[in-house]
């Protein structure tokens, strides 16, 4: 067992096996409709949340982790003997880093506060699984915890990530739009490509679905030469496309995706079905 616990929550959408056979703990955010949101790390598939997102003129609601959640998952580590770096999607976009930071609180008042260091990914889904991987691949080679807290951030410095959406309608609806508000003006008829930074970050938009498509290739290649070659591919109810990219990708790279996946309800709420993303950091930092 490593000396240090990496920890998160579930906006990364790693593949649950590679979570685990990582060593990276995950507090559950919560999503649903009406009184009775249900902890996102127990649903076993997001096929019948999308199925009914597409049609339910209501939209579901998102909550971040209690204290309690943290501490549910953090005291049992700390009692092992390890120390903790607790990493967590963007704070522009939820308040779970911030009740991180407060669950590190009350453990600062029993004296054990200095064993969590908690860090704000500036990211989620894809962008934050390829933080826990390198911070997991240090934790797992006897880094201490400022080794690990230091690899987390060099992978944030080198993360590029971008995200095709089929419509702003539900960035819209969801509220979560942040800098592409202004594209709001316009029509919602459009295929939008965003990055996620410590808020959505609007990178360009085209018409087409087909443009799209040929728009996130043209951005692996550029990932490719920038020399970022740990790619991952994630998707919403698009498994074709994804496909076709991860063979784009293979085709460049000569690798494997670090991973694949699909991006679950919390962030899914915001996006819609029709989701597909590109993202890298140099290969070099997985290991």
């Amino acid at each position: 067992m490593s000396s240090v616990a990496v920890v998160t929550d579930t906006t990364n959408y790693l593949p649950r096996a590679l979570a685990d056979s990582q060593g990276i703990h995950q507090v559950s955010l919560y999503v649903g409709w009406g009184a009775a949101p249900v902890r996102e790390l127990e649903m076993p598939n997001f096929d019948d949340f999308y199925s009914r997102l597409r049609t339910d003129p209501e939209t579901p609601t998102t909550s971040q982790p209690s204290i309690g959640d943290f501490l549910a998952v953090w005291e049992p580590l700390l009692a092992a003997g390890q120390d903790i770096v607790s990493v967590h999607l963007a704070g522009g976009i939820s308040g779970t880093c911030e009740a991180a930071r407060q669950a590190r609180e009350v453990l600062v008042e029993r004296g054990q506060g200095e064993r969590i260091e908690v860090l704000d990914g500036e990211t989620a889904c894809g962008g934050l699984g390829l933080l826990l991987l390198a911070g997991a691949a240090t934790a797992r080679a006897g880094g201490d915890m400022q080794a690990v807290v230091e690899r987390v951030r060099e992978a944030r410095k080198a993360l590029r990530i971008w995200f095709c959406l089929d419509t702003l309608e539900y960035l819209r609806r969801g509220g979560r739009i942040g800098k592409a508000q202004a594209w709001l003006g316009g029509t919602l008829k459009i295929k939008p490509i965003l990055s996620l930074e410590y808020e959505i970050v609007p990178v360009e938009r085209v018409r087409t679905a087909g443009r799209a498509f040929e728009r996130m290739v043209q951005y692996m290649h550029e990932l490719h030469d920038a020399g970022a070659d740990g790619w991952v591919v994630q998707h919403i109810q698009a498994q074709d496309q994804a496909q076709r990219l991860i063979e784009h990708g293979r085709e460049l790279y000569g690798s494997e995706p670090a991973f694949v996946s699909e991006v679950g309800p919390v962030i899914g709420t915001y996006t819609g079905p029709g989701l597909i993303g590109v993202g890298a950091i140099p290969r070099a930092l997985l290991s």
